[in-house]
């Protein structure tokens, strides 16, 4: 079974998102981002969400997480939650 790992970065609207999607491409830390910014709690570890399978996230998150690059920031991804950056660190 697949399993990844990734790490990301939440917020209530897409403008927020973008934003901090542009710092994160000039070079700005994401987990630093994550933790000034973040309404998850996982911002305290720095947005990381640990290792997980298919179908454990909701289904928007789990369809970029098991098929997008990885090393790369993706979104702003839309959710139930709000919209989430999304870096995947490690998948196999």
């Amino acid at each position: 079974m697949a399993r990844a790992r990734a790490r990301h970065i939440l917020v209530a609207d897409q403008q927020a998102a973008d934003d901090l999607k542009t710092q994160i491409e000039n070079g700005a830390d994401f987990a630093a981002m994550a933790r000034e910014h973040s309404t998850c709690p996982s911002k305290a570890q720095g947005g990381d969400l640990g290792e997980f399978g298919p179908g454990q996230m909701v289904p928007e998150f789990d369809k970029v997480v098991f098929s997008a690059d990885v090393g790369k920031v993706h979104g702003p991804v839309q959710t139930q939650f709000g919209y989430h950056l999304i870096e995947i660190t490690n998948r196999s």
